[in-house]
């Protein structure tokens, strides 16, 4: 029987680098180290129910949310991958309000990193897949250790974004520009093995679409719309499209990529700058689903041409196969162009 090649995430990543005769080599350390920091978090998620990191802190986060065992965990684990690296001038958690500084006896890099340690932490007692989510910018500010206008930047000035999903398996899954690519981690060798080599989201894909219908009412006429559309309840659709949404963004994104579809999470009367955080998750998804070929906005923009003014800037998101998202804007269009939003 002929063997297939197996390739590591660590071999993926030089040979990437490889494309590029200009590279340093630091980004590659990057990536390597978000790796090392997503094993260390996949085993603290594996035996969360058997050992006490499940359940809160007591404390709360920026956004007064309450802060679980398993979020601190994993910040602490990324921030410490990386402290001392001398790869990054700073960094920026979605747990923390200000920006996080290298400690002043490690040396500073050319690069700034954000990341959410732990999207949809809430399903964490109820063993439901969760997700980090990262981001990596070029430095631009003059300051020798960083400051927020390294981490303030827009999203199509990425030079790579990625995401871990915590769930039947750990997937990582990274672009740098080249093509989207995803690893399956081999618990067996501790090891991320290719298992998606250049991932394209489905055009059109599957018809499914993926939100959170409990805040209908606080929608847009044009938002609900939208949903009455592919639920096949206005007279114009020919087959409705079937509903999944689990609730951990990392987790409903993923199947979107690989399956095709549309995920929402709109804007509402309660928030009206949406809900999501623009730097920690719409960015960094924004950019892998569009090198997979597909669309991803805020309903009126692209959200890579967003320009962000704080650090836990929210936004609506529209992310999908390129044509259901077209579809979405031909509803929640029309509600802005209305002036009722």
């Amino acid at each position: 029987m002929a063997s297939r090649s197996v390739i590591t995430i660590g071999r993926h990543i030089v040979d990437q680098e490889r494309l590029h005769p200009e590279a340093t080599g630091a980004l590659s350390d990057i990536l390597y180290n978000m790796a090392l920091a997503a094993k260390l978090i996949a085993r603290e998620v594996s035996k969360a129910g058997l050992v006490d990191i499940l359940g809160m802190t007591g404390d709360t986060n920026v956004h007064g949310e309450e802060v679980k065992k398993l979020d601190e965990f994993a910040d602490d684990v990324i921030f410490n991958a990386f402290d001392h690296t001398g790869l990054l001038c700073c960094m920026a958690s979605e747990e923390h309000e200000e920006i996080r500084e290298i400690p002043d006896q490690f040396p500073t890099g050319k690069y700034s990193l954000l990341y959410d340690p732990l999207d949809g932490s809430s399903n964490i007692d109820a063993n439901v897949s969760i997700g980090t989510i990262f981001s990596v910018h070029r430095k631009v500010s003059d300051e020798p250790r960083g400051c927020e206008d390294d981490c303030l930047q827009m999203g199509r000035d990425q030079i790579a974004a990625g995401y871990v999903v915590y769930g039947s398996s750990t997937m990582l899954v990274y672009t740098t520009g080249n093509g989207v690519h995803g690893f399956t981690l081999d618990p067996s060798i501790g090891e991320f093995l290719l298992s998606h080599p250049d991932i394209q989201i489905p055009q059109p894909g599957k018809r499914i679409y993926s939100v959170n219908e409990g805040y209908y009412d606080r929608w847009s006429d044009g938002q609900q719309r939208l949903v009455d559309h592919l639920k096949g309840i206005d007279a114009d659709h020919e087959d409705p499209f079937s509903a999944r949404y689990i609730g951990s963004m990392v987790a409903d994104l993923h199947r979107t990529l690989l399956y095709g579809g549309l995920f929402m999470y709109p804007a509402d009367s309660k928030n009206p700058n949406g809900k999501l955080r623009l730097l920690y998750e719409g960015s960094p998804m924004a950019m892998i689903v569009e090198h997979a070929g597909g669309k991803a906005t805020d309903g009126q923009r692209r959200l890579l041409d967003i320009e962000p003014t704080s650090l836990h800037q929210r936004t609506p998101m529209y992310v999908g196969s390129a044509a259901y998202v077209d579809l979405a804007h031909r509803f929640v269009g029309r509600q802005a162009m209305a002036g009722t939003g």
